[in-house]
């Protein structure tokens, strides 16, 4: 078997995506790789499908049960023989999985990081082939990354372990330059293979608003999506339970999830939100990571997070299946305020020196200007995103709320003088602070120490909100008026024309954005029998105990929906259906599309002659 029989009998595709068959054949050719992906980019079948060719058993390490759970889950309904060792299981259990194991029951086994240099696991690596270990979510090595986590400190250990060292294949889908050399580094990937794949996410509707009421402008939008799957983002436990008491006050078919509820609680809710038994769930950034749903249409983040990584991994669960989705941030001034806050009230983590957590602090008010930036931005929302991740793009993306308006222009030239001349009367080389902290006339200590309040451009634009100072800060950053490389301004020498010159900027400004949800990419499919599919769909995964969208995603079934296939070679056709899921299902979809077009032809019929 080949790479590509692999893919068509056990996932029941025809075609890599791109960027895919870089990382398969780099890790089929025996070379350690890095693969950043976006999330629905498909990097899961970049290590999977080698996985199936290597002799040996993989080793998936994964940070949370979830994701564990549901990979291990898709991966049985396509035929392949998993398993995962983590919490979730009792002793007996992990005894009887290593057990298994030993006998060759499994290709890929997910594992969490802590158990890796456990005893009972040591042993099993020592007893069976290994031929790849694979680290999902990678980023977690990272302390400069939005996700550290210690555990993942080990992996290089539990690697060094082997006498015949297995391939190595790290994977994440949100990773800056700093954060992959952290990876490479710390996981001790040796001469990797590197594959960042392009961040833009095409399908993804981008928009930011800041609205005066938040809870009114929420309903408005879950009034627009009506019977769609969503995620909606609170920064805190609070916040959250009381979104999710107004939602169900409004009859909504919803749940909630956060740190603050039992385990079995968070786990009943993730898995009525999973399973379609709730369209929506209101939950902190603890629910997300590792989630394979992928019928989610909507992601709104009710208050900022911290960070542009985040925020992106966290949007970037909509649209998994390819379709059309929105992310959606609400943002206000309270949300700066509740960020700062964490930050200067981190979580204890032992593992950070004194030393080290002032960095992490520093790092984090870094990456919070950054996300500001992007809540702030007047221009392409995608481009920002995708700038941040050192990936140049056009202007405009065409889907964004920025694009998708028509703009009105302010000419800012005025305020851009005051700034560019602010940094110069300084001496350049100084902090963004202290430029805003000048021209809005604030006599700080910095300031009264320098003497700048006796400065010309002192208090200049003490009338223009900070917020829009700020902005426009960043937009001479982005478009090279201003260098800021170490943090410190200064001018550049394409700012000299607008000092001393006539020579105008403009930045757009746009009108607040009106999302037309009917505008979606997949227009060609019966919605009628589309609902019909995915009762079937529910009926079955109900029956086998698992999420439905291991049987057949909501892409796989508009598909379906569309081509009407009544026979097997036609079933045989739909993108999504492998040799196993047609042995399973193909009776029973087939059956239903049938009826439901002999249904149809009858009502024709009777309608011709109902006169």
């Amino acid at each position: 078997m080949d790479k590509y029989e692999a893919l068509s009998e056990y996932f029941g595709y025809t075609s890599f995506r791109d960027g895919q068959l870089n990382v398969i054949d780099s890790l089929l050719s025996g070379k350690d790789t890095l693969a950043v992906m976006p999330t629905g980019a498909g990097k899961s079948i970049c290590f999977q499908i080698p996985a199936l060719l290597f002799p040996g058993i993989t080793i998936v390490v994964s940070p949370l049960i979830s994701l564990m759970k549901d990979q291990v889950n898709s991966l049985i309904q396509n035929g392949i023989k998993a398993a995962y060792l983590n919490s979730s299981l009792n002793e007996r259990q992990i005894s009887l999985a290593l057990s298994r194991a030993q006998k060759g029951a499994y290709k890929i086994i997910y594992v969490a990081p802590e158990r890796l240099n456990t005893q009972g696991f040591l042993a099993l690596c020592k007893t069976v082939e290994i031929s790849m270990v694979v680290v999902d979510e990678a980023h977690c090595v990272s302390q400069w990354g939005q996700d550290f986590r210690p555990n993942y400190l080990k992996i290089r250990d539990f690697i060094n372990h082997f006498s015949n060292r297995p391939v190595v294949c790290a994977c994440t889908a949100t990773a800056t330059e700093k954060v992959r050399t952290d990876i490479i580094g710390l996981i001790g990937l040796e001469s990797p293979a590197v594959s960042v794949l392009s961040f833009d996410r095409k399908n993804l509707y981008f928009e930011v608003v800041k609205p005066k009421n938040k809870p009114e402008k929420l309903k408005q939008y879950l009034d627009l999506y009506k019977d769609r799957s969503g995620i909606i983002y609170c920064s805190s436990r609070k916040t959250t339970d009381r979104i999710y008491e107004a939602l169900s006050a409004q009859g909504r078919s919803v749940t909630k999830y956060h740190a603050g509820l039992d385990a079995q609680e968070r786990k009943h809710n993730q898995d009525e939100f999973v399973n379609d038994d709730k369209q929506i769930i209101v939950a902190t950034n603890a629910f997300g990571m590792g989630i394979d749903k992928s019928n989610v249409s909507f992601v709104i983040h009710y208050n900022m997070p911290g960070d542009i990584e985040s925020y992106y991994q966290e949007a970037g669960r909509a649209g998994r299946d390819g379709c059309s989705a929105d992310c959606i941030l609400m943002y206000n001034a309270a949300d700066i305020r509740t960020q700062r806050f964490f930050i200067d009230n981190p979580a204890e983590n032992e593992e950070l020196s004194g030393h080290d957590a002032a960095r992490l602090r520093k790092l984090r008010l870094r990456k919070l200007d950054d996300m500001i930036g992007y809540a702030e931005y007047t221009g392409c929302l995608r481009q920002y995103i995708l700038s941040y991740f050192g990936e140049k793009t056009a202007e405009k993306c065409g889907n964004c709320s920025a694009c998708r308006n028509d703009d009105t222009k302010e000419s800012l030239t005025k305020y851009s003088k005051m700034i560019l001349s602010c940094i110069v009367r300084t001496g350049q080389n100084v902090q963004e602070k202290l430029i805003t902290d000048i021209l809005k006339g604030n006599i700080t200590a910095e300031v009264s120490v320098k003497h700048f309040e006796n400065l010309s451009t002192f208090g200049l634009m003490k009338n223009v909100p900070l917020s829009k100072v700020s902005a426009i800060i960043k937009q001479l950053i982005r478009n090279g008026y201003i260098d800021s490389q170490d943090g410190k301004l200064r001018i550049t020498e394409k700012s000299k024309p607008v000092l001393y010159t006539d020579k105008p900027i403009e930045f757009a400004y746009t009108k607040v954005a009106r999302r037309d949800i009917a505008d979606d990419v997949d227009k060609n499919f019966d919605p009628v029998l589309f609902d019909i599919l995915k009762r079937l769909r529910k009926e079955i995964a109900a029956k086998k105990r698992v999420p439905a969208f291991t049987v057949f995603t909501d892409a796989t079934l508009k598909i379906m929906a569309s081509r009407k296939p009544v026979n097997i070679r036609e079933f045989s056709a739909i993108p999504g259906v492998g040799e196993v899921k047609k042995d399973k299902y193909a009776a029973l979809f087939i059956r239903e599309i049938k009826a439901y077009e002999l249904q149809n032809k009858a009502d024709s019929s009777a309608a011709k002659w109902n006169f």
